[in-house]
């Protein structure tokens, strides 16, 4: 019989949501884990949030002050969907407070900040995942062991791309999102830090780059009240965007290969286009977070004119096997994170890392310190 494992969730805005739900589908896709997570606390700063989370999800406990959480013996694992400036706090605390960790990236405003949590949890011994949920899909782990068996030859060249309108309409509330003390480095640390994970998962570490920024919606709206998610706000004070809503970026991989890395969060007429495209020097591999279980494969031994085939993914590739039986069938988003709780919890039972770890983060971390760095001196930089 799978034991028990009690979790909390600092946080709850529409990720914290996504965390609950994920743990409480866990049992359901992963009956064989020796862990069942149990909802012991929710924490959240906004009155009445935490009690009204509680209430659905049923929490044993709701409380507006997260210290309480790193003191409830109760709680074992501990996931952290707070703002980003405080996930090197909240991250540092509750390991040195022996829970183990899942907290959504880029874990902090600063490399230096990635490292802290990371260090604490070394410290402390604890298991810490990280919220690099797109290498999580089916389609994804398929390409990384296609570009591994050479069927590809030897990559050549990639690009990476992140394209949202989360940010595009001008009277999008001026949240901690867009502030660089909260917020940090704008749309590098919401979605470049994905790109910059999945461009080392598939291809290996970064050796050096170059990149350019831009804000193109100068200024917004202060909210008046509470906000979750992408909220609009009319009427407002109006308060400069800090930092950058657009992010280009050309990479020089450690094995050789060369990338281009794109992010932008005011991309009308764009809806999560987010994917990659990787080419080697016998084929090629293509792949779109909105056809999430399609992969597009070009291989053979033709060169020119080679054709594209679609490979729906089956129970053959990641953890699709958990969710459908057979090739074809949709997974979404959630299940995702339904994924990354059960490599978390996993992790924990087992004491072994698996999934994305804050090591990882770190590294992704460190490209976009690099992106900033290039942006102001105009220069290339060497992470290597």
């Amino acid at each position: 019989m799978a034991s028990t494992l009690g979790v909390a969730v600092v946080g709850f805005g529409w990720m914290g949501r996504v965390h609950t739900q994920a743990y409480a589908r866990v049992p359901h896709h992963f009956p064989h884990l020796g862990a069942r997570p149990q909802l012991i606390s929710v924490a959240e700063a906004v009155p009445g949030r935490a009690e009204e989370a509680a209430a659905q999800f049923g929490f044993a406990s709701a409380t507006r002050d997260w210290r309480e959480v790193a003191q409830d013996p109760r709680v074992q694992a501990v996931s952290i969907t707070a703002p980003n400036f405080l996930h090197r706090e909240i991250g540092v605390a509750m390991a040195e407070a022996g829970k183990h960790i899942w907290i959504e990236k880029p874990v902090g405003l600063t490399t230096d900040d990635a490292r802290a949590v990371a260090d604490a949890v070394a410290a402390a011994g604890v298991q810490g995942a990280v919220g690099f949920n797109y290498r999580n899909a089916p389609a994804v782990e398929a390409a990384r062991e296609l570009i591994a068996s050479g069927e590809l030859g030897t990559v050549t060249h990639a690009r990476v791309r992140l394209f949202s309108d989360y940010a595009a309409h001008p009277d999008g509330a001026l949240t901690w999102r867009y502030e660089r003390a909260r917020g940090g480095s704008g749309v590098l640390g919401d979605l470049a830090s994905h790109g910059a994970d999945l461009a080392r998962f598939l291809l290996g570490d970064i050796a050096a780059l170059t990149a350019d920024t831009a804000v193109f919606v100068p200024e917004r709206a202060r909210p008046t009240g509470a906000t979750a998610g992408h909220t609009l706000a009319t009427g407002g004070e109006r308060g400069p965007v800090e930092n950058e809503d657009y992010v280009n970026c050309l990479l020089r991989f450690a094995s050789g290969a060369r990338g281009v890395l794109e992010a932008c969060r005011v991309s009308v007429g764009e809806q999560n286009n987010y994917g990659f495209e990787v080419h080697g020097t016998k084929g090629a591999v293509f792949w779109d977070f909105r056809r999430m279980n399609e992969l597009g494969v070009s291989r053979g031994t033709t060169y020119q004119d080679q054709p594209v085939s679609t490979v729906h993914v089956g129970p053959g590739a990641g953890e699709y096997g958990a969710f459908q039986p057979g090739a074809a069938t949709s997974m979404g988003y959630d299940d995702l994170k339904v994924i990354e709780a059960y490599r978390f919890l996993r992790s924990i039972t087992e004491g072994t890392p698996h999934g994305a770890t804050l090591d990882d983060a770190v590294h992704s971390a460190a490209v976009l310190d690099a992106m900033t760095q290039s942006v102001d001196s105009g220069a290339w930089v060497n992470l290597a």
